[in-house]
């Protein structure tokens, strides 16, 4: 596996101007909505570090979706809010029982273990999804001296395979972690998505299904730049405040962080595009499941795709447009919508990919 990632492949070719792709969500643009909240957002002065009246709006949002217990810490970036709240959760000995696809694991740099000093333990998964089976052969050595403590289960929604967790599934995981004492973590980078695709309230797959600590994205699905980390059961951390700053992601400014959070959430902007991110997926792989020879790997439940197609094809296709390859051993490559992608963009991507597939 090269990546699951949000960065580039490291062997695509380099856009000097706008393009169009489906590398990743990333790659899009600022909603104009976003835009217009961070205009609004830099008339007259506000207090910093959060004492700001955005902030405090947020906080009040936030809590309509997930409940009033909810506590709301804005942050940079995902692996920032990551970090913070997978430190906030553990004890100094303590692993992480995470996807071996999962984001924490591949493409934060080791973060979780350099920063927060946690040992992380990736499980295989056939879909990006951990289940209490799974995770279950990997939670044990309690008590032990010798063995990191297992005391949080880290998911992904939707996963970094495009895959969705029910809110029934979500429930399973959190009760086996909590009967052992554990807790559980989301890392929420798509949860719009997920969200989208499962038509419930957010806090039916979350606060409702027994998550303890929620990193909430916003930059894949509009924001310019800002995440939040969304305490959903206090007893489940410690000293979020202290390490959000020991960790650099409290900003100076935030109201520009939390009003665009606001400008998502407050209406139904994130549902908006993050539905209209997931059509679009469902559009793309009708369209390449009609080019012969493209194979489609996962279920398409959010805005993802995967699919094998030969290497020479992809080769020659990503100086057309920019994606990811996923697994270099098998071909599979992924390919991601967007809150702007059109069907302009999938119909002459298909055409693309089937002129390469037939050359």
């Amino acid at each position: 596996m090269t990546s699951n990632a949000d960065s580039p492949t490291p062997t695509a070719p380099a856009f000097s101007g706008p393009f169009r792709g489906f590398a990743s969500d990333n790659h899009a643009g600022i909603h104009p909505e976003v835009l217009a909240a961070l205009t609004a957002a830099n008339e007259g002065h506000q207090l910093p570090y959060g004492e700001d009246a955005y902030t405090a709006r947020l906080r009040e949002v936030m809590r309509r979706h997930f409940g009033d217990q909810a506590d709301t810490y804005p942050v940079f970036n995902g692996t920032g809010a990551n970090v913070v709240g997978l430190q906030a959760m553990a004890e100094p000995w303590s692993s992480v029982l995470c996807a071996q696809t999962s984001h924490i694991h591949v493409d934060e740099c080791g973060a979780a273990e350099k920063v927060a000093g946690l040992k992380l333990i990736p499980i295989p998964t056939p879909d990006g999804k951990l289940t209490p089976e799974l995770v279950d052969p990997y939670a044990w050595g309690w008590g032990d001296p010798h063995h990191a403590q297992p005391r949080i289960v880290s998911i992904t929604q939707s996963s970094e395979m495009g895959t969705v967790y029910t809110p029934e599934e979500v429930t399973a995981t959190a009760s086996w972690a909590h009967e052992r004492g554990m807790f559980l973590h989301m890392d929420g980078a798509r949860i719009s998505n997920a969200g989208a695709a499962l038509d419930v309230p957010l806090r039916a797959f979350t606060t409702d299904a027994g998550v303890d600590v929620l990193s909430y994205g916003g930059t894949k699905n509009g924001l310019m730049v800002g995440e939040a980390v969304v305490v959903l059961n206090p007893d489940a951390v410690r000293g979020m405040e202290f390490l959000r700053k020991m960790s650099m992601q409290l900003a100076s400014k935030m109201r520009f962080v939390s009003a665009q959070l606001i400008a998502l959430l407050d209406g139904n902007l994130w549902l908006r595009n993050a539905d209209h991110a997931n059509k679009m997926a469902e559009h793309l792989a009708s369209a390449v499941r009609a080019v012969p020879g493209v194979q489609i790997t996962q279920p398409v439940q959010a805005n993802a795709v995967f699919a094998v197609i030969p290497k020479d094809v992809a080769d020659r296709l990503r100086k057309r447009y920019y994606f990811s390859t996923w697994n270099e051993g098998t071909g599979e490559v992924r390919w991601m919508c967007a809150f702007d992608t059109t069907e302009d963009d999938i119909e002459a991507f298909a055409t693309a990919l089937a002129e390469e597939m037939s050359a």
